[in-house]
């Protein structure tokens, strides 16, 4: 009786993590065909993507490492 309570529980844990991973393929095909319509629309797809990279940073953080950016670029007469 054990042994088929832990069969179906690892059969159960299995399941769900397989239906995750086919939710995560179909959110990847999303965000790619929302690209595809940006890049038609003309935007700039790598901009957007880090657009959307920053926005996910603390802002506090953000702001500090670009100010350390800031000053490198300074340093070295970018700026």
């Amino acid at each position: 009786m054990t042994e088929a309570v832990a069969a179906n529980r690892i059969r159960a844990i299995i399941e769900r993590v397989e239906r995750i991973e086919a939710d995560e393929a179909a959110l990847r095909e999303d965000k790619k065909e929302v690209y595809a319509e940006a890049k038609g629309d003309g935007l700039d797809v790598k901009a957007l993507k880090a657009i959307v990279r920053i926005r996910k940073q603390d802002r506090a953080k953000r702001q500090e490492e670009e100010a350390i950016l800031d000053l490198y670029l300074a340093a070295l007469g970018e700026v």
